[in-house]
């Protein structure tokens, strides 16, 4: 059984699987509706109205290349054109690959749901420099000091086994309940989608769901 222990010991540079596409019928995703708005352990960090009339759930690994280029890509368009205008409700869920990413997400969790997207764009628009360095360990620590960590901080965070259960259970139940077998994968309105998204595609898809 993997421990808190292996996500230190473990930490090595692996690539990340490539996107397959994958549709299910929308009666199938509506009665998943419901369970998908059931958060994780640690919580569903939200961006967007409450009240929006898209909601779109993302499932995500730190170290797959395909995410990081839609957060750098097409999030932000989205999040200017419909998060912050109170279309869409946004939130990413835990999806690691590999350790480093089980590793990347504990430490966006560790600096607390406040900081999460301020990490996660950091991680992502890092991605390169740590994920296939040398000595994964090291790299990822440079990288997180920017955000405040220290050596100590690190390593209590990659130790916490609460934390490193908890952003397993969000990946199992996105693997058993919800079929996610790639990232970016993501659920809008219930409605399955995976690969990463232009915003062009994006648009396609949005435009009739919140009015034009």
């Amino acid at each position: 059984m993997t421990t808190r222990r292996s996500v230190l010991l473990s930490l090595a540079a692996m690539g990340a699987l490539a996107p397959v596409l994958s549709a299910g019928s929308a009666a199938a995703q509506a009665a998943k509706s419901e369970e998908l708005a059931v958060a994780g352990p640690l919580g569903d960090v939200w961006l967007g109205k409450d009240d929006a009339k898209v909601t779109i759930i993302e499932y995500a690994s730190m170290t797959c290349p395909h995410c990081a280029r839609f957060h750098l890509t097409t999030f932000p368009a989205l999040k200017e054109k419909y998060i912050d205008t109170g279309k869409v409700r946004f939130t990413l869920r835990e999806f690691p690959f590999d350790p480093l990413a089980t590793a990347a997400f504990m430490l966006t969790r560790c600096n607390g749901n406040d900081k999460y997207y301020a990490m996660v764009d950091l991680l992502f628009a890092q991605q390169k420099t740590w994920s296939s360095a040398p000595k994964p360990a090291e790299a990822l620590l440079a990288t997180v000091r920017q955000a405040g960590f220290t050596q100590e901080s690190f390593e209590a965070c990659l130790k916490n086994q609460s934390i490193y259960d908890a952003v397993n259970s969000v990946r199992e139940r996105g693997d058993k309940v919800f079929g996610v077998d790639s990232t970016p994968t993501f659920f809008i309105n219930g409605q399955k989608s995976s690969g990463s998204l232009s915003v062009e595609e994006l648009d396609k898809i949005l435009s009739p769901l919140v009015g034009g």
